[in-house]
């Protein structure tokens, strides 16, 4: 058993790993270009009005679109979207370019890229933006919603993919 000055990366990191989170891509388009990464760390804020947060590594400068575009996607994946949160994720080294061939998108609201066959997308003008730690945690404001079929969820648990 840790004590609470023992808690170190590593082992907050393996604490988190029980953590199930449910698995999204989220993406931006704009002046600043295209980016697509998979999360987990990603809530609901408000329905009133309807808001929702994403937390992204600030540490990666391939990120920073996001806040220059001033909007984001949050695509809730499917079971069967395993591999599309794989290629997104960046441990296949896929060129970024390359990951969105891995989908079918369009747009709703703001310009950001929405996935056809998500389980739910919420497409989102940012409205505010938070620098903690390693991590930037992006508010929007939902301007677009679209309800996919009920399918299965793609879960994250444990370093590895599940479905409910």
């Amino acid at each position: 058993m840790l004590k609470i000055n023992d808690i170190g990366p590593q082992a907050y990191r393996d604490a988190m790993a029980h953590f199930a989170g449910h698995v999204h891509v989220v993406t931006t388009d704009g002046p600043a270009g295209k980016r697509g990464a998979t999360v987990i760390a990603a809530c609901s804020v408000s329905d009133t009005p309807p808001t929702l947060l994403v937390c992204l590594n600030r540490e990666n400068p391939k990120n920073e679109p996001f806040v220059r575009n001033g909007n984001f996607a949050l695509n809730t994946l499917a079971s069967d979207q395993e591999a599309l949160s794989v290629g997104f994720s960046g441990i296949t080294g896929l060129p970024p370019e390359e990951r969105f061939a891995l989908g079918e998108w369009d747009v709703i609201s703001t310009g950001a890229p929405t996935l056809k066959g998500a389980l739910a997308v919420f497409d989102c003008e940012i409205i505010d933006a938070k620098d903690f730690a390693t991590h930037r945690v992006l508010f929007g404001k939902v301007t677009g919603l679209r309800i996919g079929d009920n399918l299965r969820p793609l879960i994250y648990h444990n370093r590895g993919y599940h479905v409910l």
